[in-house]
């Protein structure tokens, strides 16, 4: 029986434990999304205990960036500072990896200085629906993304489709009534532009493992549904997807009436576990030692994500193995 605390190998990667730091935005870069001291100090001190860790999310656009201090990877200038941070991350004795992202819909004109695109006009106030040249422009941002991380060092990258940010925005049929081949009621065309990024970004970095962030339901009346993503997880793998990541899409990573619960959406992620054949990740407010080491040892899931607590104390993983010695 596995558990919390065995190795576990995924292609060209070994990881010594079964525990994840989740990609968090630490709001300690730049304002052109180079990394500061404080992030590199943030992560030397949070990669000492956890098997994996998944670098913030990074924008491969500047008009898809979130925040001010968001960490990017939009341009061959980053590739160095990044390398500082994954190799700081190996010496540590954790696999780095690096989630990339496009915010869409969620941008502030303020910040960006250009108005948010997003499939279609339909949920958020004041975008630009995208156009296919568009479209185009924004599968290769993530290509060259994913290309940087790489050569950056980065054993694995990880695309965000979660959190109601920009892939998700395409597979929720809320956030896209596009009336072409990339949108509308089927799912076969929500999930196509998604699908075209994972195709491509899988032929760019061959030798990088690769995960994608899946916001597996909306959690709203009309929404994408844990039943599409199933669906949606399964073609992932078929286009070279490694490690599933599970979370929420437009509800948010911590939905309400949900955050009392340690392991929310472990429960989507076995289910989402259940029909594919490479490792899935689950998250959810885990706390304890105890639960992320049952869900492991059940089958629910292969990775735990254990966020706010390794935060709080970045000996957390440690403490948890002493206490599993214990029990």
């Amino acid at each position: 029986m596995q558990g919390l605390f065995n190795s576990l190998e995924i292609d060209s990667i070994s990881l010594r434990n079964r525990i994840v730091l989740p990609p968090m935005a630490s709001e300690n870069s730049n304002e052109d999304g180079f990394p500061t001291k404080e992030l590199y100090e943030h992560y030397r001190e949070l990669s000492e205990g956890p098997g994996l860790v998944i670098v913030e999310h990074s924008y491969v656009d500047p008009r898809g960036r979130l925040s001010e201090n968001q960490l990017g990877v939009y341009s061959d200038k980053h590739v160095d500072p990044l390398a500082e941070l994954a190799e700081m991350i190996k010496e540590n004795g954790a696999v780095p990896a690096i989630q990339i992202n496009h915010a869409g819909g969620q941008c502030d004109k303020d910040i960006t200085g250009e108005k948010p695109v997003t499939p279609s006009e339909a949920y958020f106030d004041e975008t630009e629906s995208l156009s296919v040249e568009q479209m185009e422009k924004i599968k290769q941002d993530f290509v060259e993304g994913a290309r940087r991380a790489a050569k950056a060092g980065f054993d694995a990258v990880e695309i965000h489709g979660a959190h109601g940010f920009l892939l998700g925005q395409f597979l929720s049929p809320i956030t896209n009534q596009r009336d072409d081949e990339y949108g509308g009621k089927e799912l076969e065309d929500r999930m196509r532009f998604p699908l075209e990024i994972v195709k491509e970004v899988r032929e760019a970095v061959e030798d990088t493992v690769l995960f994608y962030r899946l916001g597996a339901t909306d959690m709203k009346d009309g929404g994408l549904t844990v039943e599409e993503s199933k669906q949606f997880a399964k073609k992932l793998v078929e286009d070279g997807i490694e490690v599933i990541d599970v979370s929420g899409n437009l509800c948010g990573s911590r939905p309400d009436g949900l955050e009392v619960e340690q392991g929310y959406f472990v429960p989507i992620a076995e289910k989402i576990k259940g029909v594919v054949d490479v490792p899935v990740i689950g998250v959810g407010g885990i706390k304890d030692a105890s639960f992320a080491d049952q869900f492991v040892k059940e089958g629910k899931v292969d990775l735990v994500a254990v966020g706010r607590e390794q935060w709080k104390d970045p000996d957390w993983a440690s403490k948890a193995k002493e206490e599993l010695k214990e029990d």
